[in-house]
């Protein structure tokens, strides 16, 4: 699990690099850097689920060795 969520973060990362490219500062709302914008926001949030699932498994696990 910690192999598969580490893979997803990194494609997260690198989703979010590329979108950045993609962003037009004067007009941040506007066409193709909305979708840009869009597409940073969900890796975030891609991000900081994967983060709170592999924090849960390791407080599970916490909790079956005691």
């Amino acid at each position: 699990m910690k192999i598969f969520t580490l893979i997803l973060s990194i494609i997260a990362v690198a989703l979010i690099i590329f979108n950045v490219t993609k962003l037009n500062f004067d007009a941040l709302l506007e066409g193709e850097s909305f979708t840009a914008v869009i597409t940073i926001v969900a890796g975030l949030c891609a991000i900081i689920l994967l983060q709170i699932l592999r924090i849960s498994k390791k407080i599970e696990t916490l909790n079956k060795q005691r």
